[in-house]
């Protein structure tokens, strides 16, 4: 507390809940973080551990939360930054990606870019089709 002065702030707070699902069985939420093999970093643990995510990551700016860059990897100054509720939405494990033509957009930014109805390009993949004609306009 005396350290950093920041123990009520919401960094702070944001700070200690990753760890706590990253290391604490007990923790409800443990199984999608710790329990998968999620880890925090050393250097955001221990002692100087929260002035060195501070330093790292800066302050929590309003309406975010921190996020990882790659789902299934740790938590690092590498693999973090802050972000929106919207933008984490996207980067959930069961948020299904597609790459077509060098580009990678998750299933629903291909059917908004697109113009497709995405109940229907659902059902396109789920059919097993290839990703040519799930991305058509019309299914073909």
């Amino acid at each position: 507390m005396k350290t950093h002065g920041m123990y009520k702030s919401v960094t702070y707070s944001t700070w200690r809940a990753m760890i706590s699902r990253c290391t604490f069985p007990r923790n409800k939420r443990f199984n999608r973080y710790g329990g998968r093999g999620i880890r925090v970093c050393r250097r955001w643990l221990g002692k100087r551990g929260f002035q060195n995510f501070l330093a790292d990551m800066g302050e929590r700016p309003a309406g975010a939360t921190i996020g990882r860059i790659h789902n299934d990897g740790n938590y690092m100054p590498s693999n973090c930054e802050w972000q929106t509720a919207d933008e984490q939405r996207v980067n959930k494990v069961n948020v299904h990606r597609l790459t077509f033509e060098g580009e990678t957009l998750t299933a629903k930014a291909w059917a908004l870019k697109l113009g497709i109805d995405y109940r229907n390009l659902r059902r396109r993949l789920k059919q097993g089709l290839p990703i040519e004609r799930v991305l058509l306009r019309r299914a073909a």
